[in-house]
């Protein structure tokens, strides 16, 4: 008869591997109860379609098919419709944050066409999955799990039953449990932060992520470009913009900056189209929606659908 150590009764028993080092953890850093948190970690479900998803993001496609998923008919006339609807909400958290309707507007249209569709898995499952399950991104999501089930307490939410994206995030503007907990307003004043049902707590939230990563309302996302010349060898265009128009000019890269200094932060990004590249400078304000998703391709869907909505508004 072979006798199992101490740590490998432990880990039969864990609901999923590395869940006691999680309770603990967890419980040290929010002050969880740790019968709470173990009967949480077991219900919570492994789903295989959630690794299946996160490893073919939309994100990995191509700027030409990117683009037809998020910039289309439909989703331009329902944002234009969303805006008219309600437009003095809009207006109010514009003033407030200082961040134009039409990027709010089009940033809840790319992630949830508008609120309709908010995700459909369980976040204990999906958050679960991609921190037990997932060792790319494993401790990033279970640090989300561990916010989560604090956000829960906090928010009074009936944190099994919470539904979101596969990757966990949350309500019509889909904000992860970090961002829900640091970033999420009280718009409509009513001691609670709800990103589901309270249209202005949603859309004040969004507009309160952007400001609070330094949105700036005096400035354009992205000037469109080309390029007269072969960039330097080695020249690196990070989407934190590394770089001034002035620069970008001096490499050849051709733009109209308008009434823009020649010291504004600027970055160059490119855009694969089906033959050939798009090239666009690339300011603050593009970074910032970035904060929002990471991928270039996002904040180009969004710039260009709020683009679109604003033509079509006016």
């Amino acid at each position: 008869m072979t006798l199992m150590t101490t740590a490998a009764v432990v880990a039969s028993e864990e609901p999923h591997p590395g869940a006691a080092a999680f309770v603990d953890r967890v419980v040290a850093e929010y002050g969880l109860d740790p019968e709470h948190v173990q009967g949480v970690l077991a219900e919570a479900r492994y789903q295989q379609s959630i690794i299946d998803a996160i490893t073919r993001p939309a994100e990995s496609k191509p700027w030409h098919e990117y683009r037809k998923i998020f910039i289309t008919p439909t989703r331009i006339s329902s944002g234009v419709e969303f805006w008219r609807a309600n437009a003095d909400l809009l207006g109010q958290v514009s003033d407030r944050f200082g961040v134009p309707v039409e990027v709010v507007v089009a940033i809840v249209g790319v992630e949830t066409s508008y609120g309709l569709n908010t995700g459909s898995y369980r976040v204990i499952d999906a958050l679960a999955t991609l921190g037990f399950y997932y060792p790319k991104r494993g401790a990033f999501f279970a640090d989300e799990l561990g916010q989560f089930l604090r956000l829960a307490e906090e928010e009074a939410l009936p944190l099994t039953e919470v539904r979101g994206s596969y990757a966990g995030a949350m309500g019509v503007g889909q904000f992860i449990p970090s961002s829900y907990r640091a970033y999420a307003v009280d718009m409509d004043e009513t001691g609670k932060r709800d990103l589901w049902r309270s249209l202005p707590d949603a859309m004040g939230s969004v507009a309160n992520y952007l400001a609070t990563h330094g949105w700036r309302d005096d400035e354009p996302i992205a000037l469109p470009a080309d390029l007269s010349v072969d960039l330097p060898e080695g020249a690196d265009f990070p989407l934190k913009p590394e770089h001034t128009l002035a620069e970008l000019a001096e490499m050849g890269v051709e733009f109209d900056a308008g009434e823009l200094p020649g010291d504004t932060e600027a970055t160059l990004i490119e855009l694969e189209q089906a033959d050939g590249r798009d090239y666009w400078v690339g300011l603050n304000n593009f970074y910032v929606i970035t904060r929002y998703n990471r991928s270039p391709l996002y904040a180009m869907a969004v710039t260009q659908l709020a683009k679109e909505i604003r033509e079509q508004r006016q």
